[in-house]
């Protein structure tokens, strides 16, 4: 046995010792006080000496008992088969004990200078002990049981939990890259309306795609990443915008100190700015406008992205594209019940998305 199998072994048998030295004492307490209070006085050592005695023997035989009980559990095999294996094993243990017991017995009397015949010890224990030892092996069984349900279980929870994460990261993995492809087709659909009236435009606009893809395909992959982070990927991504609508695009952007170390989502404000710039911007021929702000609120970082176009029209809007919806999934995965997610019109006119999420600086 090498050192790493004897160290959990050793806590194992001194674990054992401990637990029989306390059920020992216990019933070593209730002698010392019945013997007190029927007159009968006796000192500390002989209260314990007879019931730790008593105890331990259970305790060495115990050992067999909880090998049984696991080899040999209710729901393996044939029930009448392992009820009758049980109740024969009970028989052996009350009697295994009943002869250990007269064995340290005739030790004791032999130490004490007492001549006591095992016969003389074995022949009333067995007479006053046998039915208790079958309680006792039924207490040993029934805990050896209960243990192993619980390992079981906490094993299963364990798998269970494991499981959970993995599906969770897949789906994170699965709208994230369905993400990708969908900010690159529209990036790209953008660059080709400009090739027939702006050449110039169009090829500064594929030098800027190119190095927000070389970004995008470096990235780890991780599901979250800093608001410092995300911050300088959606600037790369404006600058492209910024060709695009030449000077009728405006952005503004403050984030609190505070919160720029904040763990957000990976890629989550790119869908939301560019949801703005298609809905908010494009449509209209005056100026555009976007503001982007974050805040730390308490326990949350509070990320708000508003535009000045037409917002939500009356009855709201007809259906949420694959940027919006995609990023509701993503918090909700992320965050469940602890995410924020909502698009609001504003009184001087224009949309806001706002969400909600928790404040961690520490990357899960």
């Amino acid at each position: 046995m090498n050192h790493r199998t004897l160290a959990p072994t050793l806590l194992r048998g001194l674990g054992l010792t401990a637990l029989w030295s306390l059920v020992g004492l216990a019933f070593a307490s209730e002698l010392y006080l019945s013997s007190n209070q029927l007159g009968r006085p006796i000192s500390w050592g002989e209260a314990i000496s007879g019931p730790l005695e008593d105890w331990y023997v259970y305790g060495v035989l115990s050992l067999g008992v909880v090998w049984l009980a696991r080899r040999y559990p209710p729901e393996g095999g044939s029930r009448w088969t392992t009820a009758a294996l049980h109740l024969a094993a009970a028989l052996v243990f009350s009697f295994a004990w009943v002869v250990l017991r007269a064995a340290v017995g005739v030790v004791d009397s032999s130490i004490v200078g007492e001549s006591a015949t095992f016969g003389e010890i074995f022949s009333p224990l067995l007479v006053k002990t046998f039915p208790f030892n079958l309680l006792i092996y039924g207490v040993i069984v029934s805990v050896s049981h209960a243990l192993d349900y619980y390992r079981k279980y906490h094993e299963r929870t364990v798998q269970t939990l494991e499981l959970e994460k993995h599906l969770t990261e897949a789906r994170l993995q699965a709208l994230l890259h369905q993400l990708k492809p969908h900010f690159l087709f529209n990036t790209l659909n953008g660059i080709a309306s400009l090739m027939h009236t702006d050449v110039e435009a169009a090829d500064r606009m594929l030098v800027r795609l190119s190095e927000l893809l070389r970004i995008t395909m470096s990235h780890t992959g991780a599901p979250q990443t800093t608001l410092r982070e995300e911050i300088a990927f959606l600037e790369r991504y404006l600058e492209i915008e910024r060709i695009r609508f030449r000077n009728r695009l405006e952005v503004d952007i403050a984030i609190d100190d505070d919160a720029l170390e904040a763990q957000v989502p990976s890629l989550i404000l790119q869908p939301i700015v560019e949801n703005a710039v298609r809905h908010g911007i494009e449509p209209q021929a005056r100026s555009g406008r976007i503001e982007l702000r974050g805040v730390r609120e308490g326990g949350t970082i509070v990320v708000t992205v508003c535009d000045n176009g037409t917002g939500i029209p009356p009855g709201g809007p007809k259906r949420e594209g694959i940027g919006l919806a995609n990023t509701r999934a993503r918090l909700a995965e992320l965050y469940g019940d602890q995410q924020h997610f909502e698009l609001v019109n504003r009184a001087e006119g224009g949309l806001c998305v706002r969400m909600v999420i928790p404040f961690n600086t520490a990357a899960p």
